[in-house]
């Protein structure tokens, strides 16, 4: 404790629980200022994935869906996932096979960049898809 006192620095305890506890000289201050610094950086670093949903409804024209496709493309570019969502209303929910085929062709035209990571599934008046990137 003298000759930390004598630098002018802490005495900070590294392992309390070793037979002689073991302390290190040093500036805690400084120290702790350099790992906030060491945290925010990873932090920055850190990519979150963000699920970006595109809904259609089975009867969704050819034009609106490579349209819709092509915007899927350009999330799946930034890293993102996709949530394509089938809508269905009042009579459409007797015929789920379009839903179902409208996801396929989805799926086909996204077969070079994307991949799926969760199924077809149908959960009452929707059903979903979710893919990402290969």
């Amino acid at each position: 404790m003298a000759k930390a006192a004598e630098k002018e620095l802490d005495l900070v305890e590294i392992a309390p629980t070793a037979k002689p506890p073991v302390c290190k000289i040093m500036d805690f201050g400084k120290y702790i200022y350099e790992q906030r610094k060491k945290e925010k950086l990873n932090k920055k670093k850190q990519h979150t994935i963000v699920v970006k949903e595109i809904r259609m409804r089975p009867k969704t024209d050819t034009h609106d869906l490579e349209f819709k496709v092509k915007h899927a493309r350009a999330f799946l570019e930034q890293k993102n996932k996709v949530k394509f969502t089938v809508q269905f209303r009042g009579r459409e929910l007797a015929y789920k096979e379009f839903g179902y085929k409208l996801l396929e062709r989805v799926q086909e035209m996204l077969e070079d960049v994307a991949k799926v990571e969760s199924g077809i599934k149908s959960e009452g008046r929707f059903m979903n898809m979710v893919m990402s990137q290969k």
